[in-house]
């Protein structure tokens, strides 16, 4: 099981034959804990199969590599000789694989597509501090909104659960929506009373609305224990327009607070009536889990640090 029979016994190089890399691995790990179990855990194999490997390899050198008393391993002279040997090879190994690694991370291009309002207000702003941070991960953003497909070149998308995805998808939690009316600071006093414990929205104030998102308004209304509204206002082709729109003090818009919360640190938007979750999340997309550590991980990592 552990032997490789390479070339002819009695030639000139049957001398340099060596044992498998299998079994040298086990007499490496022995060797480094001086104890088959302790190997046998760091390889998950079985005290018996290191056993087996280790004295495979004493019997293809004809040496013995550790003396066994009881019950207990302790290297001999020539066991500490190969396993400087093993260990230093190995250890070359280790590395030309993990460079390896580490060209073809750097190579891959990932493609993120992102909900186009988000990417712009929330993600952009903040990508700057991603490519800070995670230099030799190169990712290509990409605007897209609702369903998609992973075959289409995407390799992770940034989506609200508002729409039913495949099963197969891998979804991780990113942050709850929440959303809230605002406007510019300049007309509070015009489209807000004071009521009890805070303000309300006048019946008068004028509401800007969004195609892509219709049932902004009567959501929010739900969630926030408010009258539902009537419909009436200005509707705009994209939720960007809208919130452009409530910047430029044309009316009232409901804000998701990740599109909305550099304005109102800025100065440039004010949500008097603060923000509620109205059931939804966003959640990073991938076709297979995020292992941390990997690319994915990393931006996943970030991401949720983000938020």
């Amino acid at each position: 099981m552990f032997s490789d029979n390479h070339g002819d016994l009695g030639s000139p190089s049957s001398d340099a034959r060596l044992p498998s890399l299998l079994a040298l691995r086990c007499f490496e790990a022995a060797a480094r804990h001086e104890n088959f179990s302790q190997a046998a855990a760091e390889l998950h194999l079985t005290h018996g199969a290191v056993s087996r490997a280790v004295r495979l390899v004493e019997d293809e050198l004809q040496v013995a590599l550790f003396d066994r008393r009881n019950r207990r391993v302790f290297l001999t002279d020539a066991g500490r000789t190969l396993a400087r040997a093993v260990g230093s090879g190995l250890g070359l190994m280790r590395q030309a694989v993990g460079e390896l690694r580490a060209s073809a991370r750097l190579g891959r291009r990932w493609v993120l597509s992102c909900e186009p309002t988000l990417l712009m207000r929330w993600l952009i702003p903040r990508w700057p501090d991603f490519q800070a941070r995670h230099p030799d991960i190169d990712v290509h953003l990409v605007a897209g909104g609702g369903p998609f497909s992973f075959a289409s070149g995407i390799d992770l998308a940034i989506r609200r659960d508002d729409f039913a995805w495949p099963d197969s998808h891998y979804a991780a939690p990113l942050f709850a929506e929440r959303v809230g009316p605002v406007c510019h600071p300049g007309k509070l006093a015009a489209w807000f009373d004071q009521e009890n414990a805070g303000l309300a929205l006048k019946a008068d104030a004028p509401r800007l609305h969004t195609r892509t998102r219709p049932g902004a308004w009567r959501e929010w209304a739900a969630a926030a224990g408010q009258p539902a509204p009537d419909g009436s206002g200005q509707a705009f082709d994209h939720f960007y327009f809208s919130l452009q729109a409530a910047l430029a003090g044309l009316g009232v818009a409901i804000g998701p607070w990740p599109l909305v919360r550099d304005d109102l640190e800025s100065g440039l938007l004010a949500a008097p009536m603060g923000f509620v979750e109205d059931g939804s999340r966003y959640c990073l997309l991938a076709p297979q889990p995020v292992q941390p550590g990997s690319p994915q991980g990393d931006l996943l990592a970030w991401l949720q640090a983000m938020a």
